[in-house]
């Protein structure tokens, strides 16, 4: 069990890097992990790149805006771990659980991530220094 009760699982780790070609050199060439798909998120300002590991992926993240989330994560902390995606059936009640925990929420709403999911996150100050993501399966992208 994960969040107040739900079924809840690691989805993803995602970490920041400046270019994924380069990265993309040591978590597939030299760690062998399966790549599964590239796609850019305008929204989130990212061009994403997941890596199979188990049923969980590694998500490479590339900053395609240098004011995004993750452009700016580079900027003042280089390269490296950047959120922990969990996987909830229902992300509104998880943010409502998560609000009742006490926890404080970046998204109040849910909004379309990478793969066409439902993503929203929790402010790291509120968990301990680790930015997490809740994220439920959506419609795919077109």
């Amino acid at each position: 069990m994960g969040v107040r009760g739900m079924n809840t699982e690691l989805d993803h780790i995602g970490i920041a890097v400046r270019e994924i070609e380069s990265a993309l050199v040591a978590y597939r060439e030299a760690l062998g992990l399966s790549l599964d798909a590239i796609e850019t998120v305008p929204e989130q300002g990212v061009k994403v790149a997941m890596l199979a590991l188990g049923p969980a992926h590694i998500e490479l993240l590339e900053p395609t805006d240098p004011d995004g989330p993750v452009g700016k994560f580079l900027a003042a902390r280089g390269e490296g771990i950047h959120h922990i995606s969990l996987s909830v059936p229902d992300l509104p009640a998880a943010l409502a659980a998560a609000r009742a925990a006490g926890l404080r929420l970046i998204d109040e709403t849910p909004r379309t991530g990478a793969g066409g999911k439902l993503i929203a996150f929790l402010h790291p100050k509120s968990t301990h220094g680790v930015l997490i993501e809740l994220s439920q399966r959506g419609e795919p992208r077109s």
